[in-house]
Protein backbone atom coordinates (compact mmCIF):
# COMPACT_ATOMS: atom_id res chain seq x y z
CA UNK A 1 0.00 0.00 0.00
CA UNK A 2 2.80 2.35 0.94
CA UNK A 3 4.67 1.65 -2.35
CA UNK A 4 1.54 2.36 -4.36
CA UNK A 5 1.12 5.68 -2.55
CA UNK A 6 4.72 6.72 -3.28
CA UNK A 7 4.32 5.67 -6.92
CA UNK A 8 1.12 7.67 -7.23
CA UNK A 9 2.80 10.67 -5.62
CA UNK A 10 5.76 10.53 -7.99
CA UNK A 11 3.43 10.18 -10.96
CA UNK A 12 1.49 13.21 -9.83
CA UNK A 13 4.68 15.25 -9.38
CA UNK A 14 5.85 14.24 -12.86
CA UNK A 15 2.49 15.23 -14.35
CA UNK A 16 2.59 18.60 -12.56
CA UNK A 17 6.13 19.19 -13.84
CA UNK A 18 5.07 18.50 -17.43
CA UNK A 19 2.04 20.75 -17.09
CA UNK A 20 4.16 23.54 -15.62
CA UNK A 21 6.61 23.21 -18.51
CA UNK A 22 3.76 23.58 -20.98
CA UNK A 23 2.51 26.68 -19.15
CA UNK A 24 5.94 28.30 -19.27
CA UNK A 25 6.23 27.69 -23.01
CA UNK A 26 2.72 29.01 -23.57
CA UNK A 27 3.45 32.02 -21.37
CA UNK A 28 6.51 32.85 -23.46
CA UNK A 29 4.50 32.89 -26.67
CA UNK A 30 1.93 35.13 -25.00
CA UNK A 31 4.63 37.56 -23.89
CA UNK A 32 6.09 37.75 -27.40
CA UNK A 33 2.66 38.14 -28.99
CA UNK A 34 1.71 40.97 -26.64
CA UNK A 35 5.03 42.75 -27.16
CA UNK A 36 4.91 42.60 -30.98
CA UNK A 37 1.85 44.86 -31.00
CA UNK A 38 3.94 47.58 -29.34
CA UNK A 39 7.02 47.27 -31.57
CA UNK A 40 7.20 49.60 -34.58
CA UNK A 41 9.54 50.44 -37.41
CA UNK A 42 11.21 53.85 -37.40
CA UNK A 43 11.95 55.61 -40.66
CA UNK A 44 11.50 58.71 -42.74
CA UNK A 45 9.45 59.88 -45.67
CA UNK A 46 11.30 61.58 -48.51
CA UNK A 47 9.12 62.80 -51.37
CA UNK A 48 12.11 63.06 -53.73
CA UNK A 49 13.71 59.68 -53.08
CA UNK A 50 13.27 56.63 -55.30
CA UNK A 51 12.06 54.83 -52.18
CA UNK A 52 9.86 57.37 -50.44
CA UNK A 53 9.26 55.36 -47.24
CA UNK A 54 12.57 54.27 -45.70
CA UNK A 55 12.90 52.02 -42.65
CA UNK A 56 15.88 53.02 -40.47
CA UNK A 57 15.48 51.03 -37.27
CA UNK A 58 13.15 49.78 -34.55
CA UNK A 59 11.17 51.50 -31.83
CA UNK A 60 8.45 50.76 -29.28
CA UNK A 61 5.34 52.46 -27.91
CA UNK A 62 5.22 53.76 -24.31
CA UNK A 63 3.16 56.00 -22.07
CA UNK A 64 -0.31 56.87 -23.30
CA UNK A 65 0.29 55.17 -26.65
CA UNK A 66 1.32 58.31 -28.55
CA UNK A 67 5.00 58.19 -27.53
CA UNK A 68 7.61 56.20 -29.44
CA UNK A 69 11.12 55.33 -28.19
CA UNK A 70 14.11 54.59 -30.39
CA UNK A 71 17.85 55.31 -30.58
CA UNK A 72 19.04 58.82 -31.28
CA UNK A 73 21.33 57.52 -34.02
CA UNK A 74 18.28 56.13 -35.88
CA UNK A 75 16.81 59.64 -36.29
CA UNK A 76 19.95 61.78 -36.00
CA UNK A 77 20.25 62.66 -39.70
CA UNK A 78 18.70 66.15 -40.12
CA UNK A 79 15.56 66.48 -42.20
CA UNK A 80 15.95 68.43 -45.43
CA UNK A 81 13.83 71.58 -45.18
CA UNK A 82 14.01 72.11 -48.96
CA UNK A 83 11.90 69.03 -49.71
CA UNK A 84 8.94 67.22 -48.15
CA UNK A 85 10.65 65.01 -45.58
CA UNK A 86 9.59 63.86 -42.12
CA UNK A 87 9.95 61.06 -39.59
CA UNK A 88 7.49 58.16 -39.82
CA UNK A 89 6.47 55.08 -37.87
CA UNK A 90 5.54 51.74 -39.45
CA UNK A 91 2.98 49.82 -37.38
CA UNK A 92 1.35 46.45 -37.93
CA UNK A 93 2.57 43.28 -39.60
CA UNK A 94 2.83 42.35 -43.27
CA UNK A 95 3.45 43.99 -46.61
CA UNK A 96 1.06 46.89 -46.04
CA UNK A 97 1.71 48.30 -42.56
CA UNK A 98 0.06 51.44 -41.26
CA UNK A 99 2.31 54.50 -41.60
CA UNK A 100 2.11 57.48 -39.25
CA UNK A 101 3.85 60.82 -39.30
CA UNK A 102 5.71 61.56 -36.04
CA UNK A 103 7.50 64.54 -34.53
CA UNK A 104 10.85 64.40 -32.76
CA UNK A 105 9.94 65.44 -29.22
CA UNK A 106 13.35 65.29 -27.52
CA UNK A 107 16.66 63.44 -27.57
CA UNK A 108 19.37 62.34 -25.16
CA UNK A 109 22.46 62.13 -27.34
CA UNK A 110 24.72 60.95 -24.51
CA UNK A 111 22.60 57.84 -23.92
CA UNK A 112 21.48 57.47 -27.55
CA UNK A 113 17.74 57.85 -26.89
CA UNK A 114 15.09 59.66 -28.93
CA UNK A 115 11.48 60.29 -27.94
CA UNK A 116 8.93 60.71 -30.74
CA UNK A 117 5.32 61.92 -30.59
CA UNK A 118 2.38 61.19 -32.87
CA UNK A 119 -1.30 62.16 -32.92
CA UNK A 120 -2.56 58.55 -33.09
CA UNK A 121 -2.31 56.06 -30.23
CA UNK A 122 -1.04 52.48 -30.32
CA UNK A 123 -0.69 49.75 -27.69
CA UNK A 124 2.02 50.79 -25.16
CA UNK A 125 4.49 48.36 -23.65
CA UNK A 126 5.15 47.93 -19.93
CA UNK A 127 8.39 49.26 -18.46
CA UNK A 128 10.36 47.63 -15.65
CA UNK A 129 11.69 49.52 -12.65
CA UNK A 130 14.89 51.56 -12.72
CA UNK A 131 17.01 49.03 -10.78
CA UNK A 132 19.36 46.83 -12.79
CA UNK A 133 18.19 43.23 -13.14
CA UNK A 134 20.51 40.42 -12.09
CA UNK A 135 23.09 38.90 -14.40
CA UNK A 136 21.67 35.73 -15.95
CA UNK A 137 18.15 37.14 -16.25
CA UNK A 138 16.47 35.71 -19.34
CA UNK A 139 15.56 38.40 -21.85
CA UNK A 140 13.92 38.75 -25.25
CA UNK A 141 14.53 41.20 -28.05
CA UNK A 142 11.96 42.05 -30.74
CA UNK A 143 12.63 44.20 -33.78
CA UNK A 144 13.55 44.32 -37.45
CA UNK A 145 17.09 42.89 -37.73
CA UNK A 146 17.24 42.99 -41.54
CA UNK A 147 14.77 45.77 -42.25
CA UNK A 148 11.58 45.29 -44.23
CA UNK A 149 12.69 43.87 -47.56
CA UNK A 150 9.75 41.45 -47.66
CA UNK A 151 7.40 43.45 -45.44
CA UNK A 152 7.13 44.37 -41.78
CA UNK A 153 7.70 41.15 -39.83
CA UNK A 154 9.15 41.64 -36.31
CA UNK A 155 11.58 38.95 -35.22
CA UNK A 156 12.29 37.90 -31.64
CA UNK A 157 15.62 36.68 -30.26
CA UNK A 158 16.25 35.09 -26.88
CA UNK A 159 19.24 35.46 -24.56
CA UNK A 160 20.40 36.55 -21.11
CA UNK A 161 21.85 39.58 -19.38
CA UNK A 162 25.56 38.77 -19.44
CA UNK A 163 26.76 41.65 -17.28
CA UNK A 164 26.20 45.18 -16.08
CA UNK A 165 29.24 46.89 -17.52
CA UNK A 166 30.73 50.35 -18.19
CA UNK A 167 29.58 51.90 -21.46
CA UNK A 168 32.85 51.29 -23.29
CA UNK A 169 33.37 48.74 -26.07
CA UNK A 170 36.94 47.39 -25.93
CA UNK A 171 39.34 48.43 -28.69
CA UNK A 172 41.85 46.25 -30.48
CA UNK A 173 44.78 48.37 -29.33
CA UNK A 174 45.65 51.64 -27.59
CA UNK A 175 45.84 53.51 -30.91
CA UNK A 176 42.05 53.23 -31.20
CA UNK A 177 41.46 55.08 -27.92
CA UNK A 178 39.97 58.55 -28.26
CA UNK A 179 38.99 61.27 -25.79
CA UNK A 180 35.40 60.03 -25.53
CA UNK A 181 36.47 56.48 -24.67
CA UNK A 182 39.07 57.71 -22.17
CA UNK A 183 36.47 59.92 -20.47
CA UNK A 184 34.03 57.02 -20.24
CA UNK A 185 36.73 54.82 -18.73
CA UNK A 186 37.42 57.44 -16.09
CA UNK A 187 33.73 58.19 -15.37
CA UNK A 188 31.87 55.02 -16.35
CA UNK A 189 28.12 54.87 -16.86
CA UNK A 190 26.76 51.37 -16.64
CA UNK A 191 24.72 49.61 -19.30
CA UNK A 192 23.58 46.06 -20.01
CA UNK A 193 25.85 43.68 -21.88
CA UNK A 194 23.71 40.98 -23.46
CA UNK A 195 24.40 37.46 -24.64
CA UNK A 196 22.00 37.72 -27.58
CA UNK A 197 22.23 38.02 -31.36
CA UNK A 198 21.25 41.40 -32.79
CA UNK A 199 21.82 43.24 -36.05
CA UNK A 200 21.91 46.89 -37.21
CA UNK A 201 18.15 46.98 -37.90
CA UNK A 202 17.54 46.11 -34.24
CA UNK A 203 18.69 49.56 -33.12
CA UNK A 204 16.00 50.89 -30.80
CA UNK A 205 14.47 47.49 -30.07
CA UNK A 206 12.99 46.83 -26.62
CA UNK A 207 14.94 44.41 -24.43
CA UNK A 208 12.41 42.82 -22.09
CA UNK A 209 12.12 40.12 -19.44
CA UNK A 210 10.84 36.83 -20.84
CA UNK A 211 8.66 36.13 -17.79
CA UNK A 212 6.83 39.46 -17.50
CA UNK A 213 7.33 41.30 -20.80
CA UNK A 214 8.59 44.38 -18.94
CA UNK A 215 11.21 46.41 -20.82
CA UNK A 216 14.53 46.78 -19.03
CA UNK A 217 16.53 48.49 -21.78
CA UNK A 218 16.86 49.82 -25.31
CA UNK A 219 19.22 47.97 -27.63
CA UNK A 220 21.67 50.43 -29.20
CA UNK A 221 24.80 48.63 -30.37
CA UNK A 222 26.47 45.32 -31.10
CA UNK A 223 30.07 44.25 -30.75
CA UNK A 224 31.58 43.74 -34.22
CA UNK A 225 34.19 41.00 -34.45
CA UNK A 226 35.62 41.94 -37.84
CA UNK A 227 34.10 44.66 -40.05
CA UNK A 228 30.67 46.29 -40.40
CA UNK A 229 30.31 44.56 -43.76
CA UNK A 230 30.50 41.10 -42.14
CA UNK A 231 28.18 41.79 -39.17
CA UNK A 232 25.24 39.99 -40.82
CA UNK A 233 27.32 36.99 -41.83
CA UNK A 234 29.37 36.71 -38.61
CA UNK A 235 27.48 38.21 -35.66
CA UNK A 236 29.40 38.29 -32.39
CA UNK A 237 26.40 37.49 -30.20
CA UNK A 238 27.42 40.36 -27.89
CA UNK A 239 25.03 43.31 -27.74
CA UNK A 240 24.45 46.30 -25.48
CA UNK A 241 21.34 48.04 -24.16
CA UNK A 242 20.68 51.35 -22.42
CA UNK A 243 18.92 50.99 -19.05
CA UNK A 244 15.31 52.16 -19.05
CA UNK A 245 16.06 54.65 -16.25
CA UNK A 246 17.58 57.05 -18.81
CA UNK A 247 14.35 56.98 -20.82
CA UNK A 248 12.39 57.96 -17.70
CA UNK A 249 14.72 60.91 -17.13
CA UNK A 250 14.24 62.09 -20.72
CA UNK A 251 10.47 61.77 -20.40
CA UNK A 252 10.45 63.59 -17.05
CA UNK A 253 12.36 66.46 -18.67
CA UNK A 254 9.33 66.86 -20.91
CA UNK A 255 6.80 66.64 -18.09
CA UNK A 256 5.93 63.00 -18.85
CA UNK A 257 5.79 60.27 -16.21
CA UNK A 258 6.55 56.74 -17.42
Amino acid sequence: MFRLTIHSLLSSLFLMSVMQGQCVAHSLTEVVSATKSSVVGIGRYNAMASQTHQLRGTGFVVGDGSLIVTNYHVVSQPLDSKIVEYHIVFAGIGRKPNIYKVELLDVDQEHDIALLKMSEKLQPIRLAGDDFVADGSEILLTGFPIGAVLGLYPATHRGIVAATTPDVIPTANAQNLNNTIIERLQNPQFIYQLDITAYPGNSGSPVYLSETGEVIGILNKVFIKETKETVLEKPSGISYAIPISHLRKLAKRNGIAL
